[in-house]
């Protein structure tokens, strides 16, 4: 089994940094709490990372300090109490580190957080940065690999349990609620998100919030979740079930949005660009007729958070690189009537890409045969 090697991942951060010469920081203060995990497999909050060639310090709090022994041995360490506050330690630690140049995650920092830091570090120049860590985190190695497959086997086996305990008087929040049960019981710390769980008219709001209408209401039933594992890596799948006999039109709409997932997901290799991914799939439901009812991208990153920097959309400047992974979740919603989103997540390998999920995605295994 693989392991994170933090220290390399440290490494990789301060290289890049220190070899930018429009940046030209020496060192980083890390603020946002999944990078901070990232670069050192701290699971708590409310603590900031020191990084600079000499020093690695994490800044927290007296909650803390066992749990920071235990999870990042060899760190140091720099526990504030009760009388002072986070800006106070960290301008302690970058004055006694002798740096001038300090980069901040500018994502990740209040304007009100920024104006009290200046005030407190005068020994350093605070310069905003943007997406280090979260460039980083793009690529994949092998042990977040692990992670990620196994917070899809967990969201795979928890919507089988959902599938087959489906019933006319259910409620969207009641599936809800089982499915996020049955993923806890297969062993995921927690849902990777607040499921989305629409009948009807409610999958027709591509973030709808389940509710009470039940399952007899509509025969068609949208699902969009994921688990999250114990080390906080996320899956993210959405399929859409026919509790009852669907409709000529719902079959065509969902045809059409599988055609064009299945047609975006052959196209993903390394050197590809997002936004020519993003174009198969839109012009596919754009020709159907359907263009305007698919008005977000066709996918994103996902890891420690369910949204990360990969961006398949008409705006996207990236390219694919092989470690990515990425959803693939072209949609169409018809307002007051119903909505299809099909959503698989991708690997993307140095011949190609991996499709990681496997839930049936073919129209008549969309059918829930003791319902339809």
């Amino acid at each position: 089994m693989n392991s994170p090697n933090y220290e390399e991942r440290r490494h990789k951060l301060l290289k890049n940094f220190r070899g930018q010469q429009d940046l030209a920081v020496d060192g980083m203060l890390i603020t946002g709490p999944a990078n901070v995990r990232y670069l050192t497999g701290f699971s708590g909050d409310s603590s900031w990372l020191f990084l600079a060639a000499a020093n690695t310090i994490i800044l927290s709090d007296s909650r803390y300090e066992t749990q920071l022994a235990d999870e990042c041995p060899g760190v140091d360490v720099e526990i504030r109490d009760a009388s002072s506050t986070s800006n106070d330690m960290a301008a302690g630690v970058i004055s006694k580190a002798n740096v001038k140049r300090i980069g901040i995650e500018s994502d990740h920092l209040t304007l009100s957080q920024h104006a009290a830091l200046c005030g407190k570090i005068t020994a350093a120049q605070l310069i905003p940065t943007s997406g280090l860590v979260e460039r980083l985190r793009e690529v994949k190695d092998p042990w977040e690999l692990e992670q990620i497959r196994e917070a899809i086997h967990i969201a795979q086996r928890g919507i089988a349990v959902v599938r087959s305990s489906l019933r006319p008087g259910q409620t969207e929040t009641e599936v809800r609620y089982l499915l996020e049960a049955a993923m806890r019981d297969f062993g995921a710390n927690g849902t990777a998100f607040e499921p989305i769980v629409g009948v009807g008219p409610t999958a027709a709001l591509p973030h709808a919030h389940a509710g009470s209408r039940r399952i007899s209401e509509s025969p068609i039933l949208l699902i969009d979740w994921g688990a999250q594992t114990a080390s906080h890596y996320r899956s993210d799948l959405t399929r859409v079930f026919f509790t009852g006999k669907p409709t000529t039109e719902m079959e065509q709409v969902y045809k059409i949005v599988l055609q064009a997932q299945q047609a975006a997901i052959k196209a993903i290799r390394p050197g590809v660009k997002c936004s020519d991914v993003d174009m198969i799939a839109r012009r596919l439901i754009e020709d159907a007729g359907f263009g305007k009812y698919f008005g977000h991208g066709l996918g994103h990153g996902f890891g420690l958070e369910i949204h990360e920097s990969v961006r398949m959309s008409p705006l996207s400047t990236q390219e694919f690189e092989a470690g990515m992974v990425v959803t693939v979740e072209p949609g169409i919603y018809l307002p007051g009537k119903f909505g299809v989103r099909i959503e698989d997540d991708i690997l993307v390998t140095t011949e190609g890409n991996e499709v990681l999920s496997c839930v049936p995605r073919e129209f008549e295994e969309a059918i829930v045969p003791f319902l339809a």
